[in-house]
């Protein structure tokens, strides 16, 4: 009951509105964070995990992500891909416009645009050894609302005993989504075409039982405006 990734997917193509004025220049993944840009911090957990693809969507200012990319260390044996998007697909769309790169058992997908730390056992491990292939499409990281640094929202989900989610549903829920996740591509069939949310895809898979999480146990931080910088910078940096 254990996947064995071996491809990944970076998003990294959103707007970064929230951000500006930093990302009028820079596209949000590529910000620095104590040192090191957001964007390499997930390829750096890709790469330790011992992947061997990872691709990687771009819209805004593409060709920063690109050249960027290429001045990146071959961690990646089999090749790091970038997917230029003319017009955003959002998080499903993006997805699925890479699927024919992304092979045909379990992926990882993880937000460019998140900073987070491993507990004990890393994050990405901790989902592969959760993953059951006879009863999930997807398998999401969750992180307590409590300990999520940055983060203002009510949550996202519940989670029961058996690790199945529930959304929240007016009120407030104990875990956020932490933007990492093992998806399968069966999680695909009968998608739409064009931009569409991973959310759709989350929504369905609710109903059919097929959707799962399991709670980090490491750091995670939510770097949504300038302001939070120092911030995040000043906890990581401890």
């Amino acid at each position: 009951m254990t996947a064995s990734p071996t491809h990944a997917m970076v998003l990294a193509a959103g707007l970064g509105l929230r951000m500006r004025p930093l990302t009028l220049t820079n596209p949000k993944p590529l910000i620095p964070v104590a040192g090191r840009c957001m964007l390499d911090r997930a390829l750096d957990h890709l790469a330790a995990a011992g992947l061997s693809r990872a691709v990687v969507n771009a819209h805004w200012l593409a060709d920063r992500v690109r050249d960027h990319l290429a001045a990146r260390p071959h961690d990646f044996p089999a090749g790091l891909s970038v997917l230029v998007e003319d017009e955003l697909l959002e998080t499903g769309g993006g997805v699925a416009n890479a699927l024919p790169l992304l092979g045909d058992r379990p992926f990882f997908v993880v937000n460019g645009d998140i900073v987070w730390t491993d507990g004990a056992v890393p994050a990405l491990t901790r989902l592969a050894q959760a993953w059951d292939d006879a009863a999930m499409d997807a398998l999401l990281l969750l992180q307590p609302v409590e300990t999520a640094v940055g983060y203002e929202g009510r949550g996202d989900f519940h989670l029961d005993p058996s690790g199945r989610p529930r959304r929240r549903d007016g009120e407030t829920a104990p875990l956020v989504f932490a933007g990492v996740q093992l998806l399968h591509p069966r999680l695909f069939a009968g998608a739409p075409s064009g931009a569409f949310s991973l959310n759709l895809l989350y929504d369905r898979a609710l109903g059919r039982e097929r959707l799962s999480g399991i709670i980090h146990d490491g750091g995670w931080y939510h770097v949504g405006t300038p302001d939070a910088l120092p911030q995040v910078e000043a906890l990581l940096a401890s």
